[in-house]
C-alpha cells in the first residue's frame, strides 16, 4: 500500500503529534475492519507516542469524582484503556463499564464537541466496548448552582 510505504519512508521525521494521530488512524482502520494497518514496529511507536500525554486533573474533575464516590460508586481515576485512551474515571454499574469524561471548555466549540472529543468517544465505545458518559462543564455548573440555591 502506497500510504504505508510512504509512512515507513518518513517515519523518522514524524513527531509525537503525528505518531499519536497515526495511532488513532490505525484504531479507525480497526473500527472499519480494514486490512490496511500499520506494520507492528510503527504501530508500537505510534501507541507509545499516544501514551506520552501526561494526565492533568482539574478541580472540576475532582469535584465530579467526589460526587461519584458520594453516591456509592468506586471510580477508577485516569483509567488507561487497552488501546491507549485515558478516561477521567471508569465505574461499573450492574456489570457495565461506564467511562466518565469530565469535559471542560476545550472539549467544545460552543456546546458542540470538538472532532477529537467525538473521535475519542466513538473509538472507546466501539473498540473498547465502554459506554461513555460526558459531564459538560456548563451542565455541571448549572447543577451546582441549583444545588446551592436549594441549601
Amino acid at each position: 500500500d502506497n500510504f504505508i510505504n510512504a509512512l515507513l519512508e518518513k517515519q523518522d521525521d514524524l513527531n509525537i503529534g503525528n505518531l499519536s494521530q497515526l495511532h488513532q488512524w490505525n484504531l479507525w482502520q480497526q473500527e472499519l475492519k480494514s486490512d490496511t494497518r500499520l506494520p507492528p514496529s510503527l504501530r508500537e511507536k505510534c501507541h507509545e507516542a499516544f501514551l506520552y500525554r501526561v494526565p492533568k486533573s482539574s478541580k472540576f474533575q475532582r469535584d465530579v469524582i467526589s460526587e461519584l464516590i458520594s453516591i456509592g460508586l468506586e471510580p477508577e481515576e485516569e483509567k488507561l484503556t487497552g488501546r491507549g485512551y485515558r478516561l477521567d474515571a471508569l465505574v461499573e454499574v450492574d456489570g457495565t463499564k461506564i467511562g466518565i469524561e469530565v469535559d471542560g471548555p476545550s472539549h467544545f466549540i460552543g456546546e458542540k464537541p470538538t472532532g477529537s472529543t467525538i473521535l475519542k468517544r466513538r473509538q472507546v465505545s466501539h473498540i473498547e466496548r465502554i459506554r461513555i458518559v460526558s459531564v459538560p462543564y456548563w451542565e455541571w455548573g448549572k447543577l451546582m448552582r441549583d444545588r446551592s440555591k436549594k441549601q
